[in-house]
């Protein structure tokens, strides 16, 4: 069995974190409580957000901040409308806007950022389309400030899918901020972990009522009692019990919550720690002609690094990943490659164009390893070693 010498993904947790735990183990209430609500209220703040929600996963954030705006009466986002996604990017993208009975409009990618293209967002614009669910993939942000001017332009909706790149900043404003909503995720291998986790921010009043609501079975029993959502009566006993939205449930755990809660004091440094790995790894793989690095236009906090073959390395990726795996490197595709190339997309209701070139280019010849807070310069030599010695 071959030992990882360069994993994908390390813990960011020290004594804290399981300080943390232990602080809530002695309350002995385990559910949604105090700490989510701290670790939201701290959460907002740090990415200059009014409201934040906590859910149990970044794909649960997805579903919310979509659910939250189709049933918000002064967005126009209704069943059959159409949303603009990238063509690259991970399953829980997709499948919310399908299950809340839109309509997906598949875009490509521009190669080099691997985000979406907004000339491309303009051509797809149709009679039908109401927004536009961009993804900042893999610490990388979209062009946000074009996709806002865009979307402003035509009067669609601008929701952020942030999971894969908290801390990364566009100017002094951080992405996932840019939109009516933007959603994170602190899942183990992401920038920060909470076991499992996930949040939406949002600076919008009934996003925020309505997410509060939604997450918890699309009751009334979290809401103020003067709230947008439905009057309340005062009277906990119906309150508690009353049913306005077609909810779900997931909440996250108060573990989760007290774990964020450290994690968010740690978030200078691990993306700095990250960014500083970044420099490096762009250094030692500058004007390569045997493969493609991510390029940034802003401040990435960089998820990982990805390498896009081509000359004497491009359709190779298969042989490419041998090498890594025997040399202990972790790889994987870049997300989930060209997603309208997945056999799921014979169930979804989705306008896909007749080519996406740049996202075929990443499915093929496109794959990524990881990066961490802590320096990584012997791993990054492996992993340049590994490609070169390749025949």
């Amino acid at each position: 069995m071959t030992t990882t010498r360069y994993p994908l993904a390390t813990s960011t947790w020290d004594q804290a974190e399981y300080d943390a735990l232990q602080r809530v183990i002695e309350t002995g209430r385990f559910t949604m409580g105090p700490e989510v609500k701290n670790f939201e209220q701290e959460f907002a703040s740090y990415f200059g957000s009014k409201y934040a929600v906590m859910v149990n996963s970044g794909s649960s954030a997805n579903l919310i901040a979509i659910a939250a705006a189709v049933a918000n009466p002064n967005i126009d986002l209704n069943p059959g409308d159409e949303v603009i996604v990238p063509a690259v990017s991970w399953a829980t993208t997709y499948f919310p806007i399908h299950q809340l009975g839109l309509t997906l409009r598949f875009v490509d990618i521009d190669v080099d950022t691997l985000n979406i293209d907004p000339q491309l967002v303009v051509d797809a614009i149709g009679p039908t389309t109401k927004a536009v669910f961009a993804v900042n993939l893999l610490g990388n942000p979209a062009d946000l400030e074009t996709l806002a001017a865009i979307c402003t332009e035509h009067g669609l909706v601008l929701i952020e899918d942030n999971c894969e790149s908290l801390g990364s900043r566009i100017g002094s404003r951080y992405t996932g901020t840019f939109g009516l909503a933007g959603t994170f995720s602190s899942f183990f291998s992401h920038h920060i972990s909470t076991m499992e986790g996930g949040l939406i921010v949002t600076d919008d009043d009934y996003m925020y009522q309505a997410m509060v609501s939604l997450r918890a079975h699309g009751w009334t029993r979290d809401l103020p009692a003067d709230n947008l959502i439905f009057p309340k009566t005062g009277v906990a006993f119906e309150d508690h019990f009353r049913f306005v939205l077609p909810g779900y449930n997931v909440r996250p755990l108060e573990m989760s919550g007290a774990l964020g809660r450290e994690q968010l004091k740690k978030v200078p440094g691990l993306v700095s720690g990250r960014q500083q790995n970044a420099a490096l790894f762009a250094e030692r793989f500058a004007g390569r002609t045997d493969l493609r690095i991510q390029k940034v236009a802003a401040e990435s906090s960089w998820f990982g690094f990805s390498l896009v073959l081509e000359g004497r390395l491009a359709g190779r990726r298969a042989q490419l990943v041998d090498a890594l795996t025997a040399a202990g490197i972790d790889s994987r595709p870049i997300v989930a490659g060209n997603f309208a190339r997945n056999p799921v997309m014979s169930q979804l209701r989705a306008v896909v164009p007749a080519e996406l070139p740049a996202a075929d280019k990443i499915h093929e010849d496109g794959l990524f390893v990881g990066n961490h807070h802590y320096p990584i310069p012997s791993e990054l030599d492996l992993l340049l070693d590994t490609i070169e010695l390749l025949d």
